[in-house]
Parts: C-alpha cells; sequence; structure tokens
C-alpha cells in the first residue's frame, strides 16, 4: 500500500481530480502531484472507472470503490487541481460520456433542469451537486483533506446551493490552495481562508524536461519538429470556436502571424472529452489557411502534447495548460477569448493577473490574435525564464508548507 505524504506507510494517499476523462491538463495534474509527494503509486480516485494510460494518464478507480478498498484504514485525500470548485454534476456526468452519447444526452435534458441533474446524479451515483470536491462520509476514516490549486473564477455566478455546497466541503477540509486571486476573493467573501498557490503544471519542465525532450524525437512529434526548420506556432481552441465566422477570422489572423514571422501552424486537441476540442473544427480551420504550412496533430497523448509544445516558438488556444505548459518552458503564450466573454470568465486571464508578468497581455479575442501573438513573442527570453524559475519555486514552497503541517 502506498506511503502518506507525511510518510506513514499504513496511510494510503488517494489522489482525486477530474482525470477521468481526457482533458490536457487533468491529466497532467496527478503525474506533477505524485512526483511531488514522493509516491511511486498512490491511488487515483475520479468519478468513474477509467483507464487513460493509452494516453498518459492513469488507471482510475470511483472513490465508492476505493473506499471499499481501504475499509477502515485511515487516508489522506489530495485534490490535485483544476476547475473544480465549479463542475456542476451534470457537466461531470456529461464530460464522461462519449461524444455521441453526449449529444444525445444534452439534446434530451439541456433544457430540462430537475431532469439533467436527476440523471446526473444516477450517473455518477451520488447527490452532491459539486461532484470534483470530495462527497462527506465517503471514507471511514480521513485523516487529511488537503485541496491543492483549485480553480473556481466563476463561483460567484452558480447557484447558491452549489456555492455553499463549495464553502461546506472546503470548510471541513485540512489544507485549501486556490489558483488564482479571482478565486481566492469570492471564497474569502464566503468565509473561507485559503493559500495562493500556482498549478501544479508549472513544474512541468523542472520535473518531466528530460521525458518530454525524449518524447520529441519520438514519431509524430519528431516528423513535426524536423519538418518546421523554422519553426511553428501550436494552436488550440475549443469546440466553442467552430461557428464560420469565428474560424473565419482565426485563420486570417493565423495567417497573418506565421507569414510575418516565417512559421508553420501545428493544430492540436487539448481534450477530446464532450464540450472540449472538436477535431472537425481543426478540419475546418485548415481548409480555410491558404499558402501557410499546417499540420493537424493527431496524438492525443499527453506526452505527445507536451512535447509539441515545449519544441514550438510560442502557444495561442484557450487551453489554461496549453499557456502553463508554454510558459514552464519559457515560451511566449496568449490566450482566446470568445467575442462576448468577459476577461472575468477566463481563466487564463485569472492565471496570468495572480501569477503573469505586470501588464502582460493574457487573451485577446479573434481579432486580435495577430497583433496579441506579436506583443506576446517580443517578450524577453530572460523575463519569460524568470517568471518560470518563480512559478516553480512559489509552487514548490506551497507544498513544502501543507507536508509541514
Amino acid at each position: 500500500m502506498a506511503a502518506s505524504p507525511s510518510g506513514t506507510a499504513d496511510c494510503p494517499t488517494i489522489l482525486f481530480g477530474a482525470f477521468d476523462r481526457h482533458n490536457f491538463g487533468d491529466l497532467l495534474l496527478p503525474h506533477v502531484v505524485r512526483a511531488l509527494i514522493g509516491q511511486a503509486n498512490p491511488f487515483c480516485g475520479g468519478l468513474a472507472e477509467r483507464n487513460l494510460s493509452i494516453h498518459g494518464g492513469h488507471r482510475v478507480h470511483t472513490l465508492a470503490r476505493l473506499a471499499a478498498a481501504v475499509g477502515d484504514s485511515a487516508v489522506d485525500v489530495i485534490h490535485v487541481g483544476g476547475e473544480t470548485l465549479t463542475c456542476s454534476a451534470w457537466e461531470a456526468a456529461v464530460m464522461l460520456q462519449s461524444p455521441e452519447q453526449a449529444r444525445a444526452v444534452v439534446a434530451r435534458l439541456d433544457a430540462r433542469p430537475h431532469e439533467r441533474t436527476a440523471w446526473a446524479q444516477a450517473q455518477l451515483d451520488l447527490r452532491d451537486l459539486v461532484p470534483y470536491l470530495l462527497p462527506a462520509g465517503m471514507f471511514a476514516n480521513v485523516r487529511r483533506v488537503i485541496v491543492h490549486a483549485a480553480g473556481g473564477i466563476e463561483l460567484g455566478s452558480v447557484e447558491p446551493a452549489m456555492r455553499a455546497e463549495v464553502v461546506a466541503k472546503l470548510g471541513a477540509a485540512t489544507s485549501v490552495g486556490v489558483r488564482d486571486q479571482q478565486t481566492r476573493a469570492m471564497l474569502a467573501e464566503n468565509g473561507i481562508a485559503c493559500r495562493l498557490e500556482p498549478d501544479p503544471a508549472v513544474l512541468v519542465a523542472e520535473l518531466f524536461g528530460d521525458r518530454i525532450r525524449r518524447r520529441a524525437r519520438q514519431a509524430e512529434c519528431a516528423r513535426i519538429v524536423s519538418g518546421f526548420p523554422d519553426g511553428y506556432l501550436a494552436v488550440q481552441f475549443s469546440a466553442d470556436f467552430g461557428d464560420d465566422e469565428s474560424l473565419s477570422q482565426l485563420a486570417a489572423q493565423l495567417e497573418r502571424i506565421a507569414r510575418a514571422r516565417k512559421l508553420g501552424l501545428v493544430l492540436f486537441r487539448a481534450g477530446a472529452a464532450p464540450w472540449h476540442d472538436d477535431l472537425a473544427c481543426y478540419q475546418r480551420l485548415a481548409a480555410r489557411l491558404h499558402g501557410t504550412p499546417v499540420v493537424l496533430f493527431d496524438s492525443l497523448n499527453l506526452w505527445d502534447i507536451c512535447a509539441l509544445i515545449a519544441h514550438s516558438r510560442g502557444f495561442f488556444g484557450n487551453s489554461l495548460h496549453g499557456g502553463i505548459v508554454a510558459g514552464a518552458f519559457s515560451l511566449p503564450w496568449l490566450g482566446l477569448l470568445r467575442a462576448a466573454q468577459p476577461p472575468g470568465a477566463s481563466k487564463q486571464v485569472a492565471f496570468a493577473a495572480t501569477w503573469g508578468a505586470a501588464g502582460a497581455l493574457a487573451a485577446v479575442i479573434a481579432q486580435d490574435l495577430a497583433a496579441g501573438l506579436d506583443e506576446a513573442m517580443a517578450t524577453q527570453a530572460a523575463q519569460r525564464r524568470e517568471l518560470a524559475r518563480e512559478w516553480a519555486g512559489a509552487c514548490r514552497t506551497a507544498f513544502r508548507l501543507v507536508q509541514e503541517n
């Protein structure tokens, strides 16, 4: 049985998070936390039984199954991070479906809130409204509940019952850390004191740099790196940008920056779960790119995506972890906003406002992409390296403080 973070072999540790479906950042987080606590094989708990090892992830068990396995033994539960404070049961359950199942259930229930909640609770076998926070009474003997670098920028706008559940669960936790000032301020308004700590993914270069460099010399990554001798931009966007107008704007702006800097474009998916990235949208964008070298990156493997970003000239997209991984490798990155999206509803803006360089541009709407990327790519490499070091140091300090208390 695995040792706990404090080193006692009789107290297993359970890493808990949304790494039970394909999303780049969520798959990465348990690798980082596992390395930081120094355990070879902690338990990985989620809301569904899944084996994501084919994509570089973990074998994940439901909390109910893990609770039955550990019985009355004391356990430590570590929430590994992610935007979990505002993920509803409905959202969690839909994202655990296949794309076809998700489309069918959303078409049937999206406009029927009471029925969709009942369906989600039945799917998850939980009554919780915020299921990626540990349900009360799940384990018979919990020694510590640690929440690392959680996100919840829209906590102020969720329904009151959800917010009350978040406050109650965090109030019962041993230690709470959040990854941005916006979430921290909202929790403070509700009586929850918490630490600020960077997302654990800021340590990806320090912890896994050698592994990622080796990955870049293999298969699809190697072909892309060698196929763009002048470099390429790593580009990602979710299905929210799949309308014709957004795709046309993205194409025009990407062509402009690629031509000006003599770069290729590599389009990749940061998430294949429902409500993430859609391959058909990437294909439609590629068809609009004329005279600009473009490749659709097929791999969904976590380490391939890390290698793709790490060997690029920069990242652009609306994946927060795409940006964090680029930043950890001291590369420029820029976030993407929907046309009517307020900056306060952007995880990228919230993270950059807390941990970014003062005055740096965090995210833009599609029609401002070229100018924004030009600004991001004009930053000094030494400044980016220093920021990456600051991120890593702050993250390690946060983990150390938790283990000492």
